[in-house]
C-alpha cells in the first residue's frame, strides 16, 4: 500500500517538473479563454463539435433533430429524408394510441399515406452537410 502511494506521488512529482519551463518556472496551460473553467464550446472535439457546428448554420447533419409536425394532408405531406431508395416510416395515427403502424416509403412515389389513418408522407433526398 505504502509502496503504491510513493509511487503516485514520484509520478505527481515528475508531472510536475515537466509543467516547469526553461527557467524553472510553473507553465500553465488552459483551454479556457479567460483563464477559467472551459466553456462547453471550447471542450467539444470530434463528432459533437462537428454536429455543433453545423447546427450552428441551421442544418441538421444526422437528422437528429425531431421532424417538424405538419397536417399530413396531401397539400401538406410530412417529409421524411432518406440515403438509399426506400425509408421505413412509423404512424401513431391516435395520439392516446399504443400501437405503431409501420409502412415503406419507395422512392419514385410522389405521396405514399399511411394504410391506417390516411396520413400522406412524402420523401425527400437526404442532404448531407459535408
Amino acid at each position: 500500500m505504502a509502496l503504491r502511494l510513493l509511487c503516485g506521488a514520484g509520478a505527481l512529482a515528475a508531472q510536475a517538473l515537466r509543467a516547469c519551463g526553461p527557467n524553472g518556472v510553473a507553465v500553465v496551460c488552459s483551454m479556457a479563454s479567460g483563464g477559467g473553467v472551459p466553456t462547453d464550446d471550447e471542450q467539444m472535439t470530434g463528432l459533437e463539435m462537428e454536429v455543433m457546428m453545423v447546427a450552428g448554420k441551421g442544418l441538421d447533419l444526422y437528422s437528429i433533430l425531431p421532424l417538424k409536425a405538419v397536417s399530413g394532408t396531401k397539400e401538406d405531406p410530412n417529409l421524411v429524408s432518406f440515403i438509399t431508395n426506400k425509408s421505413i416510416v412509423g404512424c401513431i395515427c391516435e395520439e392516446d394510441n399504443s400501437a405503431v403502424i409501420w409502412f415503406w416509403l419507395h422512392k419514385g412515389e410522389t405521396q405514399q399515406q399511411c394504410p391506417s389513418c390516411g396520413t400522406h408522407y412524402k420523401l425527400l433526398p437526404h442532404q448531407v452537410a459535408h
